[in-house]
């Protein structure tokens, strides 16, 4: 037991990311059975249980991109990948994640390979059915973008080398989906929604969390046009989304990812210990904290806008002012 403590950067995080991970383990085996079961009722259970368990571990890919879990960047690497796998997005390079996310905080914005909504604006007929699929609450704009991880590589000479694993993660995924479809080709149809309720949970908690500029930077160094962006801005234009303040257990959900403003002040931080510091650094000052039933009506009303949109920033999001947040930011699709 102590070896294993000795692979983590903090000395109390043995206990709480061992109960975490046996829960996303256990969750995920009982969610994937539970859709191969006969009774809707597990099925149900099962879509819910699996989407969680994905949740959960899209956070800890999270936790591994700032090297916050592991002593050895070595070590976050290879649980990175493996994660990665949990959460469907093994397409994606975990290399290629950490540096958009590091990017995202060294830089002070969000940084891209290209802007989606400039070219989406080109192809109207494209934009309508996304819109109206987003209507409807399907996330059809955040599949594009997971759709995209795997399309860029053949388009993009300069993610070439991601070929050969997409392909082999396709072989690899269509042979584990037919396997399961030969016990029960409802998964099919039960996974998929699974798979859309994660990424609706994920999208919900990143479109209110910034008003950062947007750059086409990510395939080249940073550049003079961040340099702008000071600590100041920082704490301006970053929220916490926070389930409950008064029930802190509540944010365990998202592995506390809803105390955005800490993190952002201690990025090296784990998980567990950001509810604490939260109320150590800020007390009852609530000035950066979103109020959780607004941003549920935010996500509501402006499930379409919100496609293209992207707010201004140093808005003032507390005095009335809407805050119709933004789309396609997920550090799970670098690119």
């Amino acid at each position: 037991m102590e070896k294993i403590s000795n692979l983590f950067r903090s000395d109390d995080a043995l206990v709480p990311n061992i109960v975490a991970w046996t829960y996303i383990l256990g969750t995920y085996l009982f969610g994937f059975s539970a859709l191969l079961a006969d009774s809707i009722l597990y099925n149900i259970l099962g879509i819910v249980f699996l989407a969680h368990s994905m949740v959960i571990a899209a956070y800890f890919i999270h936790e591994c991109a700032h090297d916050s879990l592991f002593k050895k960047s070595h070590h976050n690497h290879i649980f990175g990948e493996i994660l990665l796998w949990i959460t469907g997005a093994s397409y994606s390079d975990y290399e290629a994640i950490k540096h958009k996310h590091v990017r995202h905080h060294m830089d002070r914005a969000d940084i891209v390979s290209f802007d989606f909504r400039e070219r989406l604006l080109q192809y109207p007929k494209t934009l309508k059915i996304i819109q109206a699929l987003e209507y409807f609450y399907i996330p059809a704009l955040e599949l594009m973008m997971h759709a995209l991880v795997i399309i860029l590589p053949f388009v993009k000479k300069s993610r070439k080398h991601l070929r050969s694993r997409i392909i082999t993660v396709l072989v690899l995924r269509i042979a584990f989906f037919a396997a399961l479809a030969s016990i029960s080709p409802k998964v099919l149809l039960l996974y998929p929604i699974a798979y859309m309720i994660f990424l609706t949970i994920m999208r919900f908690m990143d479109v209110h969390q910034h008003t950062y500029d947007l750059y086409e930077t990510l395939d080249q160094p940073s550049g003079d046009e961040v340099k702008q962006y000071d600590s100041a801005f920082e704490k301006r234009n970053t929220f916490s989304n926070v389930f409950s303040l008064k029930y802190p257990w509540l944010n365990l959900l998202v592995l506390n990812f809803s105390y955005h403003n800490v993190h952002h002040d201690k990025q090296m931080q784990p998980w567990y210990r950001l509810p604490k510091l939260h109320k150590k650094l800020y007390g009852k000052d609530e000035t950066q904290v979103l109020s959780f039933v607004n941003l549920l009506k935010s996500y509501h009303r402006y499930r379409v806008q919100r496609v293209i949109n992207s707010d201004a920033t140093n808005i003032d999001v507390h005095k009335g002012r809407d805050f119709i947040g933004v789309d396609g930011v997920s550090f799970l699709t670098a690119h």
